[in-house]
């Protein structure tokens, strides 16, 4: 990617006003985060579920690390940076971490174990988003920084099968919160013409064409980014081919994703400015609901059930967005609306 150079003081005013467009693609990727989750388990019962999931796990991920690493490119690890991501995403780790470990031991009757080291459900993206955004100096001070961040992504995905701390899968995406940190306005005005319009919704179509026919066959841990070529039993050559034509997808369909989310402020914006919510959340609901067969139940349904599914889930990501439910669980979402509004104690 060329990087176009902005003045700093050009990029500072550029980012300083709040850009409804990425509020609006953080609500479309919420949604595909929850319709992801509430899909996975019919992935073996139904083909058109299966390509679906393929689909959306292809680019939804990435575009949240690049939409992150677009709003990152002024961190630069000051005290008052470093004090508000403690509180923003460290701390909604450590509370959403001891939450899912709960769950999981009142769902198996088992006793309570908690290790902070293995993070459990969404909450890796906490730790991988820690990591990336402290990392987000270097990336400005590198040459070829989305060439690096591919090489060790690569190396990573071949030598790294440890997933402690969501490390695997913190460097396999590291590429594109990297790339999200070289995008300026400009390039993302060249996505709304409507030629690129209409290949975007093209390429989605080929996507899906892809999925429902060649994809039926995958590994559905492809997608997730974290294993190695000895953990998919595939040779080394065939992990790396078959990891750059996932890459490859996955940028044409990030950029057609891009190209097709609305620009303008609308009731999505508002919505789209409290995903956490809707991200921390909605795996306790669905992990319930499919511990208590409620999936299953759906899908002994057929295609009725997988729809009804299917807007459940867009219904549970919309809902859990809403003021009510973000009133009553800001002390665990956004324990820095608390603490960032502390007066600090004066020095003795």
């Amino acid at each position: 990617m060329t990087r176009t150079e902005t003045p700093p003081a050009a990029a500072s005013s550029t980012r300083a006003a709040r850009d409804p467009f990425f509020d609006n693609a953080k609500l479309v990727l919420i949604v595909l985060v929850v319709l992801g989750h509430n899909w996975y388990p019919l992935t073996d019962q139904s083909p058109v579920i299966k390509a679906a999931y393929e689909v959306v796990y292809t680019f939804h991920m990435p575009a949240f690390a690049l939409v992150s690493g677009y709003l990152s490119t002024r961190y630069d690890g000051g005290p008052s940076q470093m004090r508000k991501l403690v509180l923003t995403v460290l701390v909604p780790y450590l509370i959403f971490e001891t939450l899912y470990a709960w769950q999981a031991s009142v769902l198996s009757h088992q006793p309570f174990n908690l290790h902070f080291s293995s993070p459990i459900y969404v909450t890796w993206f906490l730790v991988s988003l820690f990591v990336w955004r402290l990392s987000a100096p270097l990336w400005r001070a590198v040459p070829q920084p989305v060439v690096i961040a591919f090489a060790v992504s690569l190396v990573s995905a071949i030598t790294v099968p440890s997933n402690v701390f969501s490390l695997a899968r913190t460097l396999q995406m590291l590429p594109w919160f990297v790339i999200g940190m070289q995008l300026r306005p400009e390039h993302l005005e060249r996505l709304r013409v409507i030629p690129v319009r209409i290949g975007a919704a093209v390429a989605f179509v080929v996507a899906a064409v892809l999925a429902a026919t060649v994809g039926q066959g995958l590994d559905l841990r492809w997608f997730d980014r974290e294993y190695t070529d000895i953990d998919l039993h595939v040779t080394m050559l065939r992990f790396v081919g078959q990891t750059a034509l996932l890459d490859l997808a996955t940028v044409v369909l990030v950029a057609a994703a891009l190209a097709l989310i609305p620009t303008k402020a609308s009731w999505m914006t508002a919505l789209g400015g409290a995903t956490m919510y809707p991200f921390l959340l909605h795996g306790l609901v669905v992990r319930f609901a499919q511990h208590y067969g409620v999936h299953d139940t759906l899908a002994s349904w057929g295609p009725p059930g997988l729809a009804v599914l299917t807007l459940g889930a867009i219904g549970l990501a919309l809902v859990l967005g809403l003021r009510p439910v973000r009133v009553l669980t800001a002390w665990a979402v956004q324990p820095a609306d608390t603490w960032l509004r502390r007066p600090r104690l004066s020095p003795s």
